[in-house]
């Protein structure tokens, strides 16, 4: 047969022999393979017949089992190495399969016979099929494994499909069978069914693609719109910042020119003032030495000569001094300009900072986390984990218990951070105290979220949004669907904000008064039939400014 173990095999099941027997003309089968060729028991007087060689027993047939042929089939499955067996299989399955009835020249079988349990040639199943008596018989591609396409049960053929089991059946498993009272058909009625719902599936399956591949290329082009679409807003708003500069650089320039000019006209009057103040001097110092000069005169004809010819026969009158006048060089305008950039700064100061100035990304801490929760290896996203038979039953959308909370906690300042969630049809997002105590977990601590009065949270649940707290809910008229919701927490003035992130645009606010850390919480809902499977998104930006740090 081509391999050491083929002559222990059974010709008929195609597996190690079990209570072996040798028939007259030298044949082995097994006792239960034969019984079921001859469709017979022990009582059952024949007629007979090997299957290999299609000659005829005499009635009178006793089966006995061959010892010694099961030592051997025992010692082989006993010795045999798992490597050896896998090398028997692979050659046994390459084999050509022969005819059953060639004996002296085997001839290459094209079908097998599943009522005779036979392979046969081209000759034979012709043959076959012209006799009246076998015609009946059922001819299928030649196989090597006949009782494969046969009730392991009843060894008897497959004609029948079970609907309720969804598995062929042969007539008895029908009639007295586990399949008793379960609705059949014919095979080829049944084949008939499964193939039209094939071709229904194909075309559902194509149509499907065909959507698919509709979307891939509408988020295709989205995808491009998107980065175009950045990247033009990019230009306008640097353009805009870029004007915005050019006219305060304007501004300061001609603020700074003021100031130079103000500063020359002032410095050039107080020069001249000087030099007026010095001139006086000047003819002090003249003066003086005159009249010290006529004083050392001696002889008093000459001297009243010289007070006649220098005119001072009277007491000099002299001009008042210019005293300095301080209001004059009062810098009003300069402090003019000092205000005027000081209502420049209070003007901008009403746009900035930016609440996006305090945008910071708090990690997510997985310690926290739901087991039913599952956090991303950056810790910015928090999904659902499938739910698993025996979980908690009917879970419902809104249930708060399912949370994580951040590793960063806010107790003074103002903080604000974004969650991206798209198109989730449910989600509850929103801050708690966070009160931990060594004999509650944070699971638990989570399970509170906005059913109590230290936590404060949005719930969305199919386009409807409502802010809960303290068991209080308040339902919100939000126009447009939020993509990204925000939230300030301004510790300083106990406010706690929720705005359309994109819009800007304020959505409710929540008056905070406590005295315990704040941490933000997360619940990403469960996810039952797949459409909230997406995850909830920490947005975050890199090398954030710190507008605090900078003004000090």
């Amino acid at each position: 047969m081509g391999t050491v173990s083929e002559p222990l095999k059974c010709p008929v099941c195609q597996d190690f022999f079990t209570e072996p027997v040798t028939l007259q003309c030298g044949h082995n089968f097994c006792l239960t393979c034969i019984r079921a060729v001859w469709e017979t028991d022990e009582s059952t007087e024949g007629p007979f017949f090997c299957p290999e060689c299609q000659i005829f027993l005499p009635p009178n047939l006793t089966l006995d089992i061959n010892t010694s042929l099961q030592e051997k089939v025992k010692d082989f499955t006993t010795n045999q190495q798992p490597a050896a067996a896998e090398t028997d299989s692979t050659a046994a399955s390459s084999l050509i399969i022969h005819c059953d009835h060639c004996i002296e020249k085997p001839c290459v079988a094209i079908q097998t016979c599943l009522t005779c349990d036979a392979s046969l040639c081209q000759a034979h199943a012709q043959l076959h099929q012209q006799r009246s008596a076998l015609r009946e018989h059922t001819l299928v591609d030649v196989t090597k494994d006949p009782l494969s396409l046969k009730c392991r049960e009843h060894r008897d053929e497959l004609k029948l499909f079970c609907m309720e089991e969804k598995i062929p059946v042969c007539c008895l498993c029908v009639l007295v069978g586990v399949h008793k009272h379960h609705k059949a058909s014919q095979l080829h009625e049944a084949s008939a069914d499964f193939r039209s719902m094939l071709v229904a599936n194909m075309n559902n399956l194509l149509k499907r693609r065909g959507e698919a591949e509709h979307t891939i290329k509408d988020l295709e082009s989205l995808y491009t719109q998107t980065v175009k679409s950045a990247a033009d807003f990019r230009e306008k708003i640097s353009d805009k910042y870029s004007r915005i500069r050019v006219v305060l650089d304007a501004d300061e320039r001609l603020m700074m020119q003021i100031i130079d000019a103000e500063e020359s006209y002032m410095t050039d009057w107080l020069e001249a003032q000087r030099g007026i103040t010095e001139t006086q001097i000047k003819e002090i110092d003249r003066l003086r030495a005159s009249n010290k000069a006529l004083l050392q005169e001696t002889n008093d004809l000459q001297f009243l000569q010289q007070i006649r010819s220098q005119n001072l026969c009277d007491p000099l009158d002299f001009p008042p001094l210019l005293a300095v006048n301080r209001d004059l060089c009062d810098h009003e305008k300069l402090k003019t300009i000092e205000r005027l950039v000081d209502d420049l700064s209070l003007a901008l100061s009403q746009h900035f900072p930016r609440m996006w100035s305090y945008l910071s990304s708090p990690a997510l801490d997985p310690k926290t986390a739901h087991p039913k929760l599952e956090i991303s290896p950056d810790k910015k996203q928090v999904y659902w984990r499938r739910h698993r038979v025996g979980d908690r039953p009917n879970p419902q959308p809104y249930d708060s218990q399912y949370s994580v909370l951040a590793q960063e906690s806010f107790t003074n300042g103002q903080h604000y951070w974004e969650v991206i969630v798209q198109d989730k049809p449910f989600w509850l997002i929103g801050v708690t105290t966070g009160l931990l105590t060594k004999k509650t977990s944070p699971v638990q601590s989570s399970s509170s979220l906005g059913v109590n009065s230290t936590s404060w949270c949005i719930y969305h649940g199919d386009g409807q949004y409502l802010a809960c707290h303290d068991t209080q809910e308040k339902q919100l008229p939000v126009a447009k669907r939020v993509r990204k919701l925000g939230i300030l927490a301004n510790i300083q003035k106990g406010e706690l904000s929720f705005y359309d992130a994109d819009a800007m645009t304020l959505l409710h606010s929540f008056c905070v008064q406590c005295t315990e850390p704040l941490y933000p919480m997360f619940n990403p809902c469960i996810d039952m039939t797949g459409v909230n499977r997406q995850p909830l998104t920490l947005f975050w930006i890199k090398d954030p400014w710190n507008w605090e740090d900078d003004e000090k």
